[in-house]
């Protein structure tokens, strides 16, 4: 199982990265002017081929991860650890990438309570 787990982390992990590229990516591409003149349904296409790269992650890492498939999650859980990765990739791409943005504490609060969110939805409850 920990395997199963490791593989769908890691590959949950690189989904986030393209998936981020794909959402954020082309204002970092207009912000230095590589976009700028771009037509919106050209960025539309260039984000959906990075999007392609991640469902190319995503969908094996839930199938993996899945409990009914053998894996070791809950699709409730697949989502929650989904959302914490995306929220940490972003986080780091934002910093990175955009000098202008920086975190602040209520950042960090919400950061605290998303990983409250993982610990709950980790929580044995005693339900089969």
């Amino acid at each position: 199982m920990l395997t199963k787990s490791l593989i769908t982390i890691g590959m949950l992990l690189v989904s986030n990265v393209f998936m981020t590229f794909a959402w954020y990516g082309h204002l970092k591409l207009q912000q230095t002017g590589i976009s700028t003149n771009w037509p919106l349904y050209v960025v539309i296409l260039f984000s959906w081929a990075i999007a392609l790269a991640e469902y190319s992650f995503q969908i094996p890492a839930n199938r993996i991860g899945f409990v009914d498939n053998g894996g070791p999650f809950t699709l409730m859980q697949l989502k929650v650890i989904q959302e914490a990765i995306t929220l940490v990739v972003f986080t780091v791409f934002t910093v990175v990438l955009f000098k202008g943005e920086s975190l602040h504490w209520n950042h960090f609060v919400a950061f605290l309570l998303i990983l409250c969110a993982v610990y709950f939805a980790f929580l044995d409850t005693g339900k089969a």
